[in-house]
């Protein structure tokens, strides 16, 4: 299997082990978390965790390492920014 690598050739990993942890290797920043969604920066992108009973089992950004633990229900990659993606709530409200 490839490694997908973002713009400035970093690498990033994820693995999630019976749906009750994830270990994302290659993160940048925390943007936002809670019990059931977390929103980390990537290399490849804006990755959502989503489930329930979600904590950090351990946390590095120095070395751009997070690992959740949980009842896992869903990883998705937001396209684009969290900027773009706020405009576009914004502008769906506002119609």
């Amino acid at each position: 299997m490839e490694d997908r690598q973002g713009s400035s050739g970093s690498k990033h990993q994820v693995l999630m082990v019976n749906r009750q942890l994830v270990e994302v290797m290659g993160v940048t920043g925390v943007e936002s978390f809670d019990t059931r969604e977390f929103v980390l920066q990537t290399p490849a992108g804006v990755l959502t965790v989503r489930g329930a009973d979600l904590h950090i089992k351990s946390l590095n950004l120095e070395n751009g390492f997070v690992s959740i633990e949980g009842s896992l229900d869903d990883l998705a990659y937001l396209d684009g920014s969290l900027e773009k993606r706020g405009k576009k709530i914004w502008g769906r409200l506002l119609k």
